[in-house]
């Protein structure tokens, strides 16, 4: 009966290791503060404009450096604004496309030797002429600021 009651007392704390260990929260790559933005679902009205989530983001403060960019589309009619808004993204530095900063789904990290300040632009592909270099030849689109460590 003892070694029952040991047993016993061994797996429970077995069990209790494994729900403190697995019950940390994972770390995220995008920031607190775009985490909270509400969804508004399918607008109807025309897109006005383009915000971009964080505005500013050092790659240094994020895990494996990885920043999640978030775009927020406001419309002329409800509902508005939509977040996450479904956009063409890509990065510049000095208003000239870069690959010292890959970026897709807003999932920005910095190529390996990369430094500096780089734009970080989310332009809607419906409201575009022709999407040239930095998300000119759009009528809307959003900015953010990325830092390469």
């Amino acid at each position: 009966m003892k070694t029952q009651g040991l047993l016993l007392f061994s797996f429970v704390l077995l069990a209790a290791a494994i729900t403190i260990a697995c019950g940390s929260s994972p770390v995220s790559h995008i920031a607190p503060n775009c985490s909270n933005a509400q969804t508004g679902g399918n607008a109807t009205g025309t897109l006005q404009s383009i915000t971009v989530c964080p505005a500013s983001a050092d790659a240094k403060n994020f895990p494996d450096g990885q920043v999640q960019f978030v775009a927020t589309g406001y419309y002329s009619a409800p509902p508005s604004p939509v977040t996450p808004l479904a956009a063409f993204w890509g990065a510049c530095e000095q208003s000239a496309p870069t690959t010292a900063v890959s970026i897709k789904n807003g999932l920005a990290q910095c190529s390996v030797g990369a430094s500096g300040q780089f734009s970080v632009f989310a332009a809607d592909p419906t409201n575009c002429n022709a999407i040239t270099a930095c998300g000119g030849g759009c009528q809307v689109s959003g900015t953010a600021q990325l830092t390469c460590p």
